[in-house]
């Protein structure tokens, strides 16, 4: 039976998918709740890691050591750095990497990797499920970085830089982790603000609409993969 790891930062990220799956399994490693559910064939687990990317980067390595996935989907809401990219829309990770390290830290050092690809069979399977829901989708590069990104200049300088299409704080760890073992990973992320003068705002009123969106595509998903 396949395994399948989804992480979520926050609380409102995961409680649509701890919803539809219902009761749960729950076992701690490391001081993650890790909610374990049998779903159309498949094991499920998922988890609240927290904000950031060493909170991010410590839940993904305790779930690969403890319960051996084939699969991790990172989820949950982002900040649209893309003028295509709107509110409620999906991007989908080509690649993840940090904003706010220099990169020939990791090119030049261990793990001598500064962006870490996902997984194309599961960009193709969240790509098709935006399809199955009129959902518009992008793929593209997610950055992460430790801070909510809410001002136009700080957002134009990564845009000039690094070229995202979304922003968040713990794609870039989640994706660090499975490179350095080997697991397939996605993150798919919606958009609740576009990241600049107004994005505090923008967050609080679609917060809770974004990650519901998300949370089904992920579950339906897990079914196709």
């Amino acid at each position: 039976m396949e395994k399948i790891v989804m992480i979520g930062a926050m609380p409102s990220e995961l409680s649509d998918i701890r919803k539809i799956l219902g009761e749960a399994e729950i076992k701690s490693f490391s001081g993650f709740d890790f909610y374990i559910n049998t779903y159309k064939g498949k094991t499920l687990i998922n988890a609240c890691c927290g904000i950031a990317k060493v909170n991010a980067a410590l839940c993904t390595q305790t779930a690969i050591d403890a319960f051996q996935p084939d699969f991790v989907i990172n989820t949950g809401i982002a900040g649209g750095m893309n003028s295509s990219v709107k509110v409620c829309d999906i991007v989908v990770s080509t690649e993840v990497l940090p904003h706010d390290l220099d990169l020939h830290f990791l090119t030049d050092y261990p793990p001598y990797c500064g962006a870490f690809k996902a997984d194309e069979r599961l960009i193709a399977a969240a790509e098709k499920v935006c399809g199955e829901f009129s959902v518009d989708c992008f793929r593209g590069r997610i950055v992460s970085g430790e801070a909510f990104i809410s001002d136009n200049a700080v957002k134009d300088e990564i845009r000039r830089r690094l070229d995202p299409y979304a922003v968040d704080m713990e794609s870039a760890a989640v994706g660090h982790c499975c490179y350095l073992n080997k697991m397939p990973y996605v993150s798919v992320r919606c958009i609740s603000d576009n990241a600049d003068d107004e994005g505090a705002m923008s967050f609080e009123k679609f917060e809770k609409i974004a990650a519901k969106r998300v949370a089904e595509i992920v579950l339906r998903m897990t079914e196709i993969i």
